[in-house]
């Protein structure tokens, strides 16, 4: 019982020096760092180009409506009510279709959302990323948006920490940007048509003297056999002629011995 009284007062004890522990609150201008960020710009530009694109592709089909719309009202005083109900079908459909491109565009699953994520996400995450780390390294406990909906009366500038997400967002992509020099300086790059032909030049004149080379081991071996062959060869003629002048000096002595034995 003693042990849990101790317990229960030394949780309220730290809850209490918490409680009392002063709060570092700091905040941002997400529209100001996203401004001054190359990559965002670039992303916009581009996710601002295709909504440009694709919009005209709706005005005009639009359009087409309105002239559809415009010949029917004036030919319908002419027309057969079977003819009339097509080209109602016809606009009908036209009007299917561009609500249709409409939601493709533009729809919360749409073309629009799918590039902005695909553009901005990254470039956001990178912005968050410096924010907790800026946060974590300062010990802050709140940041908050000053460009979203938070109604902020007051702002003391001195707690701002907007410049200071920037560059460390600079450092990040500082350090990229070497990394990606040092890794460009160590890939081979790619040899122009000029340096290919030298090389190959190079190659063909460095495969030739070698060529030349062994061709030279090779007629410098083929001269050493055949100097070995006619040695070999004089030497096995000038054994066969010490064996046929053996043999008729020994013809000779036995002749010799003969007569003697014979006298």
């Amino acid at each position: 019982m003693k042990k849990i009284f101790l317990c229960l007062v030394l949780l309220f004890s730290i809850s209490l020096s918490w409680a009392q522990r002063s709060q570092i609150i700091a905040y941002i201008d997400m529209e100001y760092i996203l401004e001054n960020v190359p990559e965002y710009l670039e992303a916009q530009n581009t996710l601002d180009a295709k909504v440009v694109k694709w919009q005209q592709r709706l005005d005009k089909q639009a359009r087409f409506i309105e002239v559809l719309k415009t010949d029917l009202a004036n030919e319908k005083a002419i027309l057969t009510k079977d003819l009339i109900e097509e080209k109602e079908e016809e606009i009908s459909l036209k009007h299917d279709e561009l609500r249709r491109l409409e939601s493709l565009y533009f729809g919360p699953k749409g073309d629009m959302f799918t590039l902005r994520k695909q553009l901005v996400k990254p470039i956001q995450d990178q912005v968050y990323n410096a924010i907790q780390n800026i946060s974590a390294r300062k010990k802050y406990d709140f940041v908050f948006d000053k460009s979203s909906e938070l109604v902020m009366l007051y702002s003391n500038k001195k707690y701002d920490i907007s410049d200071l997400v920037l560059a460390s967002i600079d450092r990040t992509r500082l350090v990229g940007k070497k990394n990606t020099e040092k890794k460009e300086k160590n890939t081979p790059k790619e040899l122009s048509t000029k340096q290919k032909q030298v090389l190959a030049k190079k190659e063909i004149v460095a495969a030739k003297k070698l060529s030349d080379r062994e061709a030279k081991k090779k007629a410098i071996a083929d001269k050493r056999k055949e100097l070995l062959k006619k040695r070999n060869e004089k030497r096995e003629l000038l054994k066969e002629k010490r064996a046929a002048l053996n043999k008729k000096k020994q013809e000779a002595r036995n002749k010799q011995k003969t007569q003697d034995n014979n006298n």
